[in-house]
Protein backbone atom coordinates (compact mmCIF):
# COMPACT_ATOMS: atom_id res chain seq x y z
CA UNK A 1 0.00 0.00 0.00
CA UNK A 2 2.96 2.31 0.54
CA UNK A 3 3.85 1.86 -3.13
CA UNK A 4 0.25 2.69 -4.11
CA UNK A 5 0.46 5.98 -2.21
CA UNK A 6 3.96 6.69 -3.56
CA UNK A 7 2.79 6.16 -7.16
CA UNK A 8 -0.27 8.37 -6.56
CA UNK A 9 1.89 11.15 -5.15
CA UNK A 10 4.33 10.88 -8.06
CA UNK A 11 1.44 11.00 -10.56
CA UNK A 12 0.30 14.30 -9.08
CA UNK A 13 3.82 15.62 -8.42
CA UNK A 14 3.05 16.19 -4.73
CA UNK A 15 6.57 16.23 -3.31
CA UNK A 16 10.10 17.02 -4.36
CA UNK A 17 13.46 16.90 -2.66
CA UNK A 18 13.94 19.17 0.35
CA UNK A 19 10.27 20.08 0.67
CA UNK A 20 9.16 20.99 4.18
CA UNK A 21 5.81 19.31 4.79
CA UNK A 22 3.37 20.61 7.42
CA UNK A 23 1.29 17.53 8.29
CA UNK A 24 -2.11 17.88 9.96
CA UNK A 25 -2.32 15.06 12.50
CA UNK A 26 -5.42 14.68 14.68
CA UNK A 27 -4.54 11.27 16.09
CA UNK A 28 -7.31 9.48 14.20
CA UNK A 29 -6.70 6.52 11.89
CA UNK A 30 -6.49 8.61 8.72
CA UNK A 31 -3.93 11.10 10.00
CA UNK A 32 -1.81 8.44 11.73
CA UNK A 33 -1.69 6.54 8.44
CA UNK A 34 -0.69 9.76 6.66
CA UNK A 35 2.19 10.33 9.07
CA UNK A 36 3.47 6.75 8.70
CA UNK A 37 3.29 7.04 4.90
CA UNK A 38 5.28 10.27 4.95
CA UNK A 39 7.89 8.71 7.22
CA UNK A 40 8.33 5.73 4.91
CA UNK A 41 8.46 7.91 1.81
CA UNK A 42 11.11 10.06 3.44
CA UNK A 43 13.51 7.11 3.38
CA UNK A 44 13.81 7.45 -0.41
CA UNK A 45 13.09 11.15 -0.89
CA UNK A 46 14.67 13.62 1.53
CA UNK A 47 12.13 16.11 2.92
CA UNK A 48 11.26 17.54 6.34
CA UNK A 49 8.09 16.92 8.35
CA UNK A 50 6.50 19.29 10.89
CA UNK A 51 3.38 18.06 12.69
CA UNK A 52 0.44 20.30 13.52
CA UNK A 53 -2.25 19.20 15.98
CA UNK A 54 -5.34 21.34 16.53
CA UNK A 55 -7.37 21.09 19.72
CA UNK A 56 -10.78 22.56 18.90
CA UNK A 57 -11.80 22.84 22.56
CA UNK A 58 -14.97 20.83 21.95
CA UNK A 59 -14.35 17.42 23.51
CA UNK A 60 -12.85 18.07 26.94
CA UNK A 61 -10.76 15.18 28.28
CA UNK A 62 -11.00 13.26 25.01
CA UNK A 63 -9.38 16.17 23.16
CA UNK A 64 -6.55 16.26 25.74
CA UNK A 65 -6.12 12.50 25.28
CA UNK A 66 -5.73 12.97 21.50
CA UNK A 67 -3.28 15.81 22.04
CA UNK A 68 -1.15 13.65 24.36
CA UNK A 69 -1.28 10.78 21.85
CA UNK A 70 0.09 13.01 19.07
CA UNK A 71 2.78 14.37 21.40
CA UNK A 72 3.94 10.83 22.14
CA UNK A 73 3.86 9.93 18.46
CA UNK A 74 6.05 12.91 17.56
CA UNK A 75 8.42 12.12 20.41
CA UNK A 76 8.71 8.54 19.14
CA UNK A 77 9.70 9.66 15.65
CA UNK A 78 11.61 12.77 16.76
CA UNK A 79 9.36 15.19 14.85
CA UNK A 80 8.72 18.88 15.64
CA UNK A 81 5.16 19.47 16.85
CA UNK A 82 2.99 22.58 16.92
CA UNK A 83 -0.17 22.36 19.06
CA UNK A 84 -2.87 24.95 18.35
CA UNK A 85 -5.63 25.27 20.96
CA UNK A 86 -8.75 27.17 19.92
CA UNK A 87 -12.27 27.59 21.32
CA UNK A 88 -14.13 26.78 18.13
CA UNK A 89 -17.56 27.00 19.77
CA UNK A 90 -16.91 30.58 20.87
CA UNK A 91 -15.45 31.48 17.48
CA UNK A 92 -18.54 30.05 15.76
CA UNK A 93 -20.88 32.10 17.96
CA UNK A 94 -18.96 35.33 17.45
CA UNK A 95 -18.73 34.82 13.72
CA UNK A 96 -22.30 33.50 13.41
CA UNK A 97 -20.95 30.35 11.77
CA UNK A 98 -21.64 26.65 12.09
CA UNK A 99 -19.16 24.60 14.11
CA UNK A 100 -18.08 22.90 10.87
CA UNK A 101 -17.31 26.19 9.13
CA UNK A 102 -15.58 27.68 12.17
CA UNK A 103 -13.49 24.52 12.53
CA UNK A 104 -12.43 24.65 8.89
CA UNK A 105 -11.38 28.28 9.24
CA UNK A 106 -9.43 27.57 12.43
CA UNK A 107 -7.56 24.68 10.81
CA UNK A 108 -6.80 26.68 7.69
CA UNK A 109 -5.42 29.59 9.72
CA UNK A 110 -3.34 27.27 11.93
CA UNK A 111 -1.74 25.55 8.95
CA UNK A 112 -0.86 28.87 7.38
CA UNK A 113 0.72 30.16 10.63
CA UNK A 114 2.90 27.08 10.98
CA UNK A 115 3.71 27.15 7.27
CA UNK A 116 5.09 30.67 7.64
CA UNK A 117 6.87 29.93 10.92
CA UNK A 118 8.84 26.97 9.55
CA UNK A 119 9.16 28.12 5.97
CA UNK A 120 7.01 25.19 4.89
CA UNK A 121 6.36 24.37 1.25
CA UNK A 122 3.46 21.88 1.48
CA UNK A 123 0.51 21.14 3.79
CA UNK A 124 -0.38 17.43 3.89
CA UNK A 125 -3.96 16.45 4.81
CA UNK A 126 -5.37 12.97 5.37
CA UNK A 127 -8.46 12.99 3.11
CA UNK A 128 -9.23 9.62 1.49
CA UNK A 129 -11.72 8.13 -0.98
CA UNK A 130 -14.57 7.95 1.52
CA UNK A 131 -14.12 11.64 2.33
CA UNK A 132 -14.21 12.29 -1.40
CA UNK A 133 -17.45 10.33 -1.83
CA UNK A 134 -19.03 12.24 1.08
CA UNK A 135 -17.99 15.54 -0.49
CA UNK A 136 -19.36 14.54 -3.90
CA UNK A 137 -22.75 13.63 -2.41
CA UNK A 138 -22.88 16.84 -0.36
CA UNK A 139 -22.05 18.92 -3.43
CA UNK A 140 -24.57 17.03 -5.56
CA UNK A 141 -27.30 17.69 -2.98
CA UNK A 142 -26.38 21.37 -2.69
CA UNK A 143 -26.26 21.95 -6.43
CA UNK A 144 -22.64 23.02 -6.76
CA UNK A 145 -22.31 21.86 -10.38
CA UNK A 146 -19.53 20.08 -12.23
CA UNK A 147 -16.78 21.52 -10.06
CA UNK A 148 -18.37 20.04 -6.94
CA UNK A 149 -18.84 16.65 -8.61
CA UNK A 150 -15.10 16.56 -9.31
CA UNK A 151 -14.72 16.18 -5.55
CA UNK A 152 -11.61 16.85 -3.47
CA UNK A 153 -8.50 17.77 -5.44
CA UNK A 154 -5.33 15.69 -4.87
CA UNK A 155 -3.37 18.94 -5.06
CA UNK A 156 -4.78 22.38 -4.36
CA UNK A 157 -2.14 25.10 -4.29
CA UNK A 158 0.34 24.03 -1.62
CA UNK A 159 -2.09 21.50 -0.10
CA UNK A 160 -1.48 17.82 -0.90
CA UNK A 161 -3.66 14.80 -0.09
CA UNK A 162 -1.53 11.63 -0.40
CA UNK A 163 -4.24 9.25 0.88
CA UNK A 164 -6.88 10.23 -1.66
CA UNK A 165 -6.12 6.95 -3.49
CA UNK A 166 -7.14 4.84 -0.45
CA UNK A 167 -10.47 3.89 1.10
CA UNK A 168 -11.11 4.03 4.83
CA UNK A 169 -11.12 0.22 4.94
CA UNK A 170 -7.66 0.11 3.34
CA UNK A 171 -6.34 2.61 5.87
CA UNK A 172 -7.72 0.70 8.86
CA UNK A 173 -6.41 -2.59 7.46
CA UNK A 174 -2.94 -1.06 7.02
CA UNK A 175 -2.85 0.08 10.66
CA UNK A 176 -4.20 -3.24 11.91
CA UNK A 177 -1.56 -5.20 10.02
CA UNK A 178 1.16 -3.11 11.65
CA UNK A 179 -0.54 -3.13 15.04
CA UNK A 180 -0.60 0.68 15.12
CA UNK A 181 -2.84 2.40 17.67
CA UNK A 182 -4.90 5.48 16.92
CA UNK A 183 -7.59 7.61 18.58
CA UNK A 184 -11.32 7.45 17.91
CA UNK A 185 -13.37 10.64 17.84
CA UNK A 186 -16.81 9.88 19.27
CA UNK A 187 -18.29 12.96 17.62
CA UNK A 188 -17.89 11.21 14.26
CA UNK A 189 -20.97 9.21 15.22
CA UNK A 190 -23.04 12.32 15.95
CA UNK A 191 -25.94 13.03 13.59
CA UNK A 192 -25.61 16.75 14.29
CA UNK A 193 -23.23 17.21 11.36
CA UNK A 194 -24.25 16.84 7.71
CA UNK A 195 -21.08 15.00 6.76
CA UNK A 196 -21.59 12.48 9.57
CA UNK A 197 -25.11 11.69 8.37
CA UNK A 198 -23.75 10.97 4.90
CA UNK A 199 -20.84 8.96 6.34
CA UNK A 200 -22.86 6.86 8.77
CA UNK A 201 -26.15 6.42 6.91
CA UNK A 202 -26.10 7.26 3.21
CA UNK A 203 -22.76 5.79 2.10
CA UNK A 204 -23.32 2.48 3.96
CA UNK A 205 -26.70 2.25 2.24
CA UNK A 206 -25.02 2.66 -1.15
CA UNK A 207 -22.37 0.06 -0.33
CA UNK A 208 -24.75 -2.48 1.23
CA UNK A 209 -27.83 -2.05 -0.98
CA UNK A 210 -26.53 -0.74 -4.32
CA UNK A 211 -22.87 -1.63 -4.95
CA UNK A 212 -20.15 -2.58 -2.49
CA UNK A 213 -17.64 -0.57 -4.53
CA UNK A 214 -19.78 2.57 -4.62
CA UNK A 215 -17.10 4.66 -2.88
CA UNK A 216 -14.41 3.53 -5.32
CA UNK A 217 -16.64 4.17 -8.33
CA UNK A 218 -17.53 7.65 -7.08
CA UNK A 219 -13.84 8.45 -6.64
CA UNK A 220 -13.02 7.15 -10.14
CA UNK A 221 -15.82 9.21 -11.66
CA UNK A 222 -14.66 12.30 -9.75
CA UNK A 223 -11.17 11.79 -11.16
CA UNK A 224 -12.55 11.75 -14.71
CA UNK A 225 -14.73 14.78 -14.04
CA UNK A 226 -11.74 16.62 -12.61
CA UNK A 227 -9.95 16.29 -15.95
CA UNK A 228 -13.03 17.64 -17.73
CA UNK A 229 -13.28 20.46 -15.21
CA UNK A 230 -9.62 21.42 -15.62
CA UNK A 231 -10.17 21.79 -19.36
CA UNK A 232 -13.28 23.86 -18.74
CA UNK A 233 -11.35 26.02 -16.27
CA UNK A 234 -8.79 26.91 -18.92
CA UNK A 235 -11.55 27.85 -21.36
CA UNK A 236 -13.47 29.71 -18.66
CA UNK A 237 -10.44 31.90 -17.98
CA UNK A 238 -10.38 32.98 -21.62
CA UNK A 239 -14.12 33.69 -21.73
CA UNK A 240 -14.05 35.45 -18.36
CA UNK A 241 -11.40 37.91 -19.50
CA UNK A 242 -13.46 38.59 -22.59
CA UNK A 243 -16.82 39.15 -20.90
CA UNK A 244 -16.08 40.61 -17.44
CA UNK A 245 -14.76 44.07 -16.65
CA UNK A 246 -13.45 44.04 -13.09
CA UNK A 247 -12.55 46.76 -10.60
CA UNK A 248 -11.25 46.31 -7.04
CA UNK A 249 -14.61 45.87 -5.31
CA UNK A 250 -17.06 45.46 -8.19
CA UNK A 251 -17.38 44.04 -11.66
CA UNK A 252 -19.53 44.24 -14.77
CA UNK A 253 -20.58 41.15 -16.74
CA UNK A 254 -21.13 42.40 -20.30
CA UNK A 255 -24.38 41.09 -21.74
CA UNK A 256 -23.29 41.14 -25.37
CA UNK A 257 -20.15 39.06 -24.92
CA UNK A 258 -21.82 36.85 -22.28
CA UNK A 259 -24.34 35.64 -24.86
CA UNK A 260 -21.55 34.98 -27.36
CA UNK A 261 -20.05 32.41 -24.96
CA UNK A 262 -21.12 28.74 -25.38
CA UNK A 263 -23.90 27.96 -22.89
CA UNK A 264 -21.91 25.27 -21.12
CA UNK A 265 -19.44 27.93 -19.87
CA UNK A 266 -21.89 30.66 -18.84
CA UNK A 267 -22.64 29.36 -15.36
CA UNK A 268 -18.88 29.07 -14.73
CA UNK A 269 -18.47 32.73 -15.64
CA UNK A 270 -21.20 33.77 -13.20
CA UNK A 271 -19.87 31.66 -10.34
CA UNK A 272 -16.33 32.87 -10.99
CA UNK A 273 -17.57 36.47 -10.87
CA UNK A 274 -19.15 35.99 -7.43
CA UNK A 275 -16.01 34.26 -6.17
CA UNK A 276 -13.70 37.01 -7.47
CA UNK A 277 -15.63 39.81 -5.73
CA UNK A 278 -16.27 38.02 -2.43
CA UNK A 279 -12.95 36.21 -2.25
CA UNK A 280 -14.92 33.13 -1.10
CA UNK A 281 -16.96 30.34 -2.65
CA UNK A 282 -18.11 28.05 0.17
CA UNK A 283 -21.68 29.45 0.21
CA UNK A 284 -22.04 30.06 -3.52
CA UNK A 285 -24.38 27.43 -4.97
CA UNK A 286 -26.35 26.67 -8.11
CA UNK A 287 -29.35 28.69 -6.91
CA UNK A 288 -27.23 31.85 -6.90
CA UNK A 289 -25.95 31.16 -10.41
CA UNK A 290 -29.54 30.67 -11.56
CA UNK A 291 -30.59 33.97 -10.00
CA UNK A 292 -27.92 35.76 -12.06
CA UNK A 293 -28.95 33.90 -15.21
CA UNK A 294 -32.53 35.06 -14.64
CA UNK A 295 -31.39 38.62 -13.88
CA UNK A 296 -29.64 38.86 -17.24
CA UNK A 297 -33.09 38.49 -18.88
CA UNK A 298 -34.78 41.16 -16.76
CA UNK A 299 -35.16 44.91 -17.20
CA UNK A 300 -32.65 47.50 -16.10
CA UNK A 301 -32.72 48.30 -12.39
CA UNK A 302 -33.76 44.86 -11.12
CA UNK A 303 -31.57 43.52 -8.32
CA UNK A 304 -30.86 40.30 -6.40
CA UNK A 305 -29.00 39.64 -3.15
CA UNK A 306 -26.12 37.16 -3.19
CA UNK A 307 -23.96 35.49 -0.51
CA UNK A 308 -21.24 37.39 1.35
CA UNK A 309 -23.11 40.69 1.23
CA UNK A 310 -23.01 40.97 -2.55
CA UNK A 311 -25.75 42.55 -4.61
CA UNK A 312 -26.24 42.17 -8.37
CA UNK A 313 -28.09 44.72 -10.50
CA UNK A 314 -29.24 44.56 -14.08
CA UNK A 315 -27.78 47.59 -15.83
CA UNK A 316 -27.67 48.80 -19.41
CA UNK A 317 -24.60 46.79 -20.37
CA UNK A 318 -25.29 43.61 -18.39
CA UNK A 319 -25.01 42.76 -14.69
CA UNK A 320 -23.16 44.85 -12.14
CA UNK A 321 -22.03 43.04 -8.95
CA UNK A 322 -20.76 44.81 -5.84
CA UNK A 323 -21.05 44.92 -2.07
CA UNK A 324 -24.38 46.03 -0.63
CA UNK A 325 -24.91 49.77 -0.48
CA UNK A 326 -24.71 51.42 2.90
CA UNK A 327 -28.00 52.71 4.24
CA UNK A 328 -26.55 56.17 4.70
CA UNK A 329 -24.24 57.46 2.04
CA UNK A 330 -21.99 60.31 3.06
CA UNK A 331 -22.56 63.25 0.72
CA UNK A 332 -19.49 65.25 -0.22
CA UNK A 333 -20.22 68.96 -0.18
CA UNK A 334 -18.33 72.26 -0.11
CA UNK A 335 -19.73 75.77 -0.37
CA UNK A 336 -18.65 77.93 -3.30
CA UNK A 337 -18.26 81.47 -1.93
CA UNK A 338 -17.81 83.77 -4.90
CA UNK A 339 -16.65 86.66 -2.67
CA UNK A 340 -14.14 85.05 -0.31
CA UNK A 341 -12.28 82.38 -2.24
CA UNK A 342 -11.22 81.71 -5.76
CA UNK A 343 -10.94 77.91 -5.52
CA UNK A 344 -12.64 74.94 -3.83
CA UNK A 345 -11.84 71.24 -3.96
CA UNK A 346 -13.91 68.05 -3.69
CA UNK A 347 -12.38 64.62 -4.30
CA UNK A 348 -9.45 65.33 -6.66
CA UNK A 349 -11.31 68.03 -8.56
CA UNK A 350 -10.43 71.72 -8.13
CA UNK A 351 -13.00 74.32 -9.15
CA UNK A 352 -11.88 77.90 -9.72
CA UNK A 353 -14.04 80.90 -10.56
CA UNK A 354 -14.17 84.63 -11.06
CA UNK A 355 -16.87 87.28 -11.56
CA UNK A 356 -16.71 89.45 -14.68
CA UNK A 357 -18.76 91.49 -17.11
CA UNK A 358 -20.72 89.64 -19.75
CA UNK A 359 -18.51 90.97 -22.54
CA UNK A 360 -15.37 89.57 -20.92
CA UNK A 361 -16.28 85.95 -21.43
CA UNK A 362 -14.50 83.65 -23.89
CA UNK A 363 -15.59 80.53 -25.73
CA UNK A 364 -17.08 77.86 -23.48
CA UNK A 365 -15.30 74.51 -23.35
CA UNK A 366 -16.15 71.15 -21.84
CA UNK A 367 -14.83 72.17 -18.43
CA UNK A 368 -15.22 75.94 -18.66
CA UNK A 369 -18.75 77.37 -18.27
CA UNK A 370 -20.34 80.81 -17.81
CA UNK A 371 -23.41 81.45 -15.65
CA UNK A 372 -25.70 84.43 -15.09
CA UNK A 373 -24.43 85.71 -11.72
CA UNK A 374 -27.32 88.15 -11.30
CA UNK A 375 -29.95 85.41 -10.84
CA UNK A 376 -28.04 83.31 -8.32
CA UNK A 377 -29.89 84.02 -5.07
CA UNK A 378 -28.63 81.39 -2.66
CA UNK A 379 -25.35 79.77 -1.68
CA UNK A 380 -23.94 77.56 -4.41
CA UNK A 381 -22.39 74.21 -3.45
CA UNK A 382 -20.13 71.71 -5.17
CA UNK A 383 -21.32 68.28 -4.07
CA UNK A 384 -22.61 64.86 -4.94
CA UNK A 385 -26.32 64.19 -5.45
CA UNK A 386 -29.09 64.52 -2.85
CA UNK A 387 -32.77 63.53 -2.81
CA UNK A 388 -34.90 66.12 -4.62
CA UNK A 389 -32.22 67.36 -7.03
CA UNK A 390 -33.46 68.55 -10.43
CA UNK A 391 -32.16 70.34 -13.51
CA UNK A 392 -33.80 72.76 -16.00
CA UNK A 393 -33.58 71.08 -19.38
CA UNK A 394 -34.67 73.75 -21.87
CA UNK A 395 -35.36 77.42 -22.44
CA UNK A 396 -39.05 77.01 -21.59
CA UNK A 397 -38.13 76.18 -18.00
CA UNK A 398 -39.09 72.52 -18.03
CA UNK A 399 -37.48 70.61 -15.19
CA UNK A 400 -36.31 67.03 -14.85
CA UNK A 401 -35.41 65.07 -11.74
CA UNK A 402 -31.73 64.34 -11.58
CA UNK A 403 -32.49 60.65 -11.10
CA UNK A 404 -34.51 60.64 -14.33
CA UNK A 405 -31.67 62.35 -16.16
CA UNK A 406 -29.22 59.67 -14.99
CA UNK A 407 -31.61 56.92 -16.09
CA UNK A 408 -32.28 58.49 -19.49
CA UNK A 409 -28.59 59.03 -20.13
CA UNK A 410 -27.85 55.44 -19.09
CA UNK A 411 -25.35 56.50 -16.45
CA UNK A 412 -24.49 53.38 -14.39
CA UNK A 413 -25.91 53.36 -10.86
CA UNK A 414 -22.45 52.76 -9.41
CA UNK A 415 -21.21 56.07 -10.91
CA UNK A 416 -24.12 58.30 -9.88
CA UNK A 417 -23.03 58.90 -6.29
CA UNK A 418 -19.57 59.99 -7.45
CA UNK A 419 -20.63 62.55 -10.06
CA UNK A 420 -20.12 66.12 -8.83
CA UNK A 421 -22.79 68.78 -9.19
CA UNK A 422 -22.78 72.56 -8.96
CA UNK A 423 -26.11 73.41 -7.34
CA UNK A 424 -28.14 76.18 -5.76
CA UNK A 425 -30.21 74.30 -3.19
CA UNK A 426 -31.68 71.37 -5.13
CA UNK A 427 -31.51 73.23 -8.42
CA UNK A 428 -28.53 71.85 -10.38
CA UNK A 429 -26.59 74.41 -12.39
CA UNK A 430 -24.13 71.94 -13.85
CA UNK A 431 -23.71 68.16 -13.87
CA UNK A 432 -19.96 68.31 -14.21
CA UNK A 433 -18.67 66.31 -17.12
CA UNK A 434 -22.16 65.89 -18.58
CA UNK A 435 -24.44 68.92 -19.08
CA UNK A 436 -25.40 72.26 -17.62
CA UNK A 437 -28.89 73.49 -16.82
CA UNK A 438 -30.67 76.13 -18.92
CA UNK A 439 -31.91 78.23 -15.99
CA UNK A 440 -28.60 80.03 -15.47
CA UNK A 441 -27.68 80.73 -19.09
CA UNK A 442 -26.25 84.15 -19.86
CA UNK A 443 -29.05 86.18 -21.44
CA UNK A 444 -29.47 89.62 -23.09
CA UNK A 445 -30.24 91.25 -19.71
CA UNK A 446 -27.29 89.71 -17.88
CA UNK A 447 -24.79 92.22 -16.48
CA UNK A 448 -22.46 90.09 -14.37
CA UNK A 449 -21.37 86.57 -15.11
CA UNK A 450 -19.33 84.02 -13.21
CA UNK A 451 -16.73 81.97 -15.05
CA UNK A 452 -16.25 78.51 -13.56
CA UNK A 453 -13.30 76.35 -14.55
CA UNK A 454 -12.59 72.74 -13.65
CA UNK A 455 -8.92 71.85 -13.53
CA UNK A 456 -9.22 68.37 -15.03
CA UNK A 457 -10.75 66.67 -18.02
CA UNK A 458 -9.67 68.82 -20.96
CA UNK A 459 -6.51 69.49 -22.89
CA UNK A 460 -5.37 72.82 -24.27
CA UNK A 461 -7.82 72.56 -27.16
CA UNK A 462 -10.77 72.01 -24.88
CA UNK A 463 -11.29 68.38 -25.76
CA UNK A 464 -12.58 66.10 -23.00
CA UNK A 465 -10.05 63.54 -21.83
Amino acid sequence: MVKKVADFMAEHNMLKEHDKVIAGISGGADSVCLLLMLLELRENLPFDIVVVHINHGLRGKDALRDEQFVENLCRQYDLPLEICRENVELIAKKGKQSLEEAGRNVRRAAFQRVLRKYGGTKVALAHHKNDNAETILMNLARGSGLSGLAGIRPVSGNIIRPLLCLTRKEIEAFLQQRDIRYCTDETNASAAYTRNRIRNHILPLFENEVNEKAVVHMADTAEQLLKVWEYMESQTEEYYCRSVFQKETSLLILQKTYYEIPKVFRSNILKRAMKEISGKEQDIHRVHVESLEALMEKQTGRRVDLPYGLVAERCYDGIYISGKEKKEEKTECVEVNFHRKEKVQVQDLVLSYKIMGRDDRHEEKVYTKYFDYDIINRAVTLRTRRPGDYITIDGDGRKQKLKSYFVNEKIPREDRDRILLLAEGNHVLWIIGYRRGHAYYVGPDTEKIVEILINKGEDSNGRKN
